[in-house]
């Protein structure tokens, strides 16, 4: 009850879904779940005090705060991106960070880039709207505004970071799953010093044509053995959208 109160102190909603994967978190008593959840979180300079609401997203916080490389995986809805933005956010508005850099990789699906119309940050804003949803929550729109003007915010198709060196900046890569592995190498060489990355994705929503072609999935295993890199996982019981969602995720893990 204690854990409960002092999320809704922090102002979140406690629907019986919540109270369910709080429920869920908590049921190993020597885990230490409770406290961690408890002594988690991100703080947003003169915004909302983000706390985690699953045992996985306590864990992954902690990991984004110690580490310079982290990866999260899991199904759509686990706070895997919007987490990673807040943490980014963090970091910026208290002058740790110079820029926030938002890739992702452009997978093509029947309507190529160069033909969408505006100029490539309007080309891309369809595909990095998660990341600027998760931005919108915690911030005011003008703030936004002021940092891409500013180019504190910068967005950059994944292809166009080949042959890049990002120092002291937070790199936030969505939809890895859908990076080749030759992209995925890439990507992991831009990071200069000073910098932080930060890569999410579901192996489970791979759109490339050879799904074992993916970055994501080969990283996994080839970079587990390095301490200094944290993993962190994410399973349709920490999905924290509508109750459905959760439901429907269960299902096609059911029917792979």
């Amino acid at each position: 009850m204690e854990l409960l109160a002092d999320q809704a102190e922090g102002g979140c909603s406690l629907t019986p879904d919540t109270i369910r994967v709080f429920h869920d978190s908590l049921k190993d008593p020597e885990s230490g779940a409770a406290e961690r959840i408890k002594s988690a979180y991100i703080q947003i300079p003169s915004g909302p005090r983000i706390k985690p609401r699953t045992y996985p997203q306590a864990a992954y916080i902690q990991g984004m705060k110690s580490r310079e490389l982290v990866f999260s995986i899991g199904p759509g809805g686990t706070g895997k991106t919007f987490l990673a933005v807040a943490h980014a956010l963090q970091e910026i508005l208290e002058k740790r960070k110079k820029k926030l850099v938002l890739t992702r990789p452009v997978v093509e699906a029947g309507e190529n880039l160069g033909f969408l119309p505006g100029d490539l940050s309007q080309k891309l804003n369809p595909y990095l709207r998660p990341l600027y949803d998760a931005m919108d929550r915690l911030i005011p729109a003008e703030m936004i505004q002021r940092m891409e003007e500013n180019r504190v915010i910068e967005l950059a198709p994944l292809a166009y970071m080949r042959g890049r060196s990002l120092e002291n900046a937070y790199i936030i890569l969505d939809e890895a799953q859908n990076t080749t592995r030759e992209q995925m190498k890439m990507f992991l060489t831009r990071m200069g010093e000073g910098s932080r990355m930060v890569v999410t994705g579901d192996i489970t929503q791979i759109d490339l044509p050879d799904k074992s072609h993916s970055g994501l999935v080969q990283v996994r295993d080839l970079l587990k053995p390095l301490d200094e890199i944290g993993f962190y996982y994410f399973t349709s019981k920490d999905v924290i959208r509508h109750p459905l969602v959760r439901k429907i995720i269960e299902i096609y893990e059911k029917n792979k």
